[in-house]
C-alpha cells in the first residue's frame, strides 16, 4: 500500500470506530452519515486487505491487525494535532467555538451560572453545551472530541488527565423544624456526641433519593438505611421542595445543600458516613492537552473555582 493513496479522514474514521466500538456512533461523533462512514471503512479495508472490525453484539470489535494499527494511528493523529495547534493564537474575545462539558444535574445547577457569566464576560462569541453522559462513556467521548471537558466526581473515568477543583462531602438536608434536627442539635451541644449516640438519633429518619446517583444509594445501603427509602426521583432539584414540606431527608453534597439551607427553611446535619468525602475534578483527554482553546477553557474553569473559594 502506498501512503500517497491514503486519505487522512479515513484514519480519523478508523480511530473513531476503534474507540467507540460502533460505526454509527463514530459517524455521529465525526458529523457524517452512517452510509458514508461504512463506505469509508470499506475503502480502508480494501486498501489494507483486512476486515479491521467484526460485528459483536450491538457494535463492532477490532481484529488483531486493527488493534496494532490503532496505536500507530493514535500517535500519528496526536502528533499532527499538536503540531497544527502550536502555531495557533487563540483569542477568546473573537472565538465562536462551542464548548461541550459533562456535568451532572447537581453540577449544572451549582456551576453553570458562574461558567456562563464568565464566558459572557471573557468570550462572548463562544457557546457552552452541557452534555451529561453515562460515566462509562465519558472517557471515549473526551478522546473523540465529542466532549471537551468532564466536571464531577468521576472515579470510574480512566485514561484521562484531570485536575482537582473542590473537596466536598455528603450531608443530610432536612426541614429546620424536623424532630431529628432538634435532637441532633441537642446532641452536638453535649460533651460527648459519640457515633453510637448520633446513630440512635437518626434511627427513625426516612429518606428521599435520586435513582441515578449511585453514591448516595450506596451510602444508604452501607448504613443499613435502604429500607427507610420512601421516595426515589429523577433529579436532585425536585428534592428541596419535597424535603421542606415533609419529614423526609436527602443525602446531597454539602456545597450544593448550603445554598438551600441559607434560605432558612432547611438545615444540614453532618453525621459520620462511609464514602462521605469526595473530590470534584476536571477531566480532559491527553489527545487535546495542547489545544489552545481548551487550554484557555481549562485555565478559566480552574481560576473560577479558585476565585469562588471552592479550591480543595
Amino acid at each position: 500500500m502506498n501512503i500517497n493513496d491514503l486519505d487522512l479522514n479515513l484514519l480519523r474514521l478508523f480511530d473513531a470506530v476503534w474507540r467507540a466500538g460502533s460505526v454509527s456512533l463514530a459517524a455521529q461523533q465525526l458529523g457524517m452519515s452512517q452510509p458514508a462512514a461504512s463506505q469509508g471503512l470499506a475503502r480502508l479495508r480494501t486498501m489494507l486487505g483486512d476486515a479491521l472490525f467484526e460485528r459483536s453484539g450491538s457494535g463492532v470489535r477490532p481484529t488483531p491487525r486493527a488493534d496494532r494499527l490503532a496505536v500507530a494511528v493514535q500517535m500519528a493523529l496526536g502528533t499532527l494535532e499538536e503540531a497544527l495547534n502550536v502555531s495557533q493564537v487563540f483569542d477568546p474575545k473573537r472565538s465562536s467555538r462551542v464548548l461541550r462539558v459533562h456535568l451532572s444535574d447537581i453540577g449544572e445547577a451549582r456551576f453553570l451560572p458562574e461558567l456562563v457569566q464568565a464566558l459572557q464576560h471573557n468570550a462572548p462569541g463562544m457557546r457552552l453545551e452541557a452534555r451529561p453522559l453515562a460515566h462509562n462513556k465519558i472517557g471515549a467521548a473526551l478522546d473523540s472530541g465529542q466532549l471537551d471537558l468532564a466536571i464531577g466526581f468521576l472515579p470510574e473515568v480512566q485514561d484521562t488527565l484531570h485536575q482537582p477543583l473542590l473537596s466536598d462531602r455528603y450531608v443530610l438536608l432536612m426541614r429546620k423544624g424536623h424532630p431529628v434536627a432538634k435532637l441532633w442539635n441537642q446532641l452536638q451541644k453535649s460533651k460527648d456526641p459519640s457515633p453510637d449516640a448520633e446513630q440512635r438519633v437518626l434511627t427513625d429518619l426516612e429518606f428521599a433519593a435520586v435513582r441515578t446517583h449511585s453514591d448516595t444509594l450506596r451510602i444508604l445501603e452501607l448504613m443499613h438505611w435502604q429500607h427507610r427509602l420512601r421516595l426515589t426521583v429523577s433529579h436532585f432539584l425536585s428534592l428541596p421542595g419535597i424535603v421542606k414540606s415533609s419529614d423526609l431527608a436527602v443525602l446531597m453534597p454539602k456545597n450544593f445543600a448550603q445554598s438551600f439551607a441559607s434560605e432558612g427553611a432547611l438545615c444540614i446535619v453532618e453525621p459520620e458516613l462511609p464514602l462521605r468525602d469526595f473530590t470534584v475534578s476536571m477531566h480532559w483527554s491527553p489527545r487535546f492537552d495542547k489545544d489552545p482553546g481548551l487550554l484557555w477553557w481549562r485555565t478559566m474553569v480552574s481560576q473560577l473555582f479558585s476565585s469562588a473559594g471552592l479550591q480543595p
